[in-house]
């Protein structure tokens, strides 16, 4: 179901974009950048996070971590991982297909400004081997999230 929600979200928000999906794994971001021919770097990876109470989504470039003092400063707390289970009743996506598209409802999306150094990045795209190449700006704008400086 989650990777159908994601086609949908496309076929009702970006017809001109397509869903890849591969015979290899990309539940990694090193399997992601075999399998699809870019670097590391271009995988744009999400990251389901808690604030409180509030679940929060943080897409960044493959290889960057998240900057514990950036996070605390711009949100007064440390950022909470979520569990696999978590994940999957946030998102309706397994870990390894993680992404912000077709979600069961809306979550605050953040973008960390990694991914502009890309042209194009490569998100997945709800199961562990799809993924679709969007350039980051209209990544952004697709998923109405707010750019932000939070990893290292």
């Amino acid at each position: 179901m989650s990777l159908e929600s994601v086609r949908q979200f496309f076929r009702d928000h970006a017809p001109d974009l397509s869903v890849i999906v591969t015979e290899a794994s990309s539940a990694t971001v090193a399997l992601a950048a075999e399998a699809h021919g870019v670097e590391p770097d271009q995988i744009a990876k999400t990251i389901c996070l808690r604030i409180g109470e509030d679940v929060v989504l943080v897409v960044a470039a493959g290889t960057k971590r998240l900057d514990n003092r950036k996070f605390k400063d711009r949100f007064g707390v440390k950022p909470r991982m979520l569990d696999a289970e978590a994940v999957v009743e946030a998102t309706s996506h397994p870990v390894g297909g993680v992404c912000p598209f077709g979600l069961p409802a809306p979550l605050k999306i953040y973008c960390d400004i990694s991914l502009k150094t890309w042209p194009e990045v490569v998100p997945a795209a709800g199961a562990t081997n799809a993924a679709v190449r969007i350039a980051p700006d209209r990544l952004a704008s697709l998923i109405d999230a707010e750019w932000a400086d939070l990893c290292q």
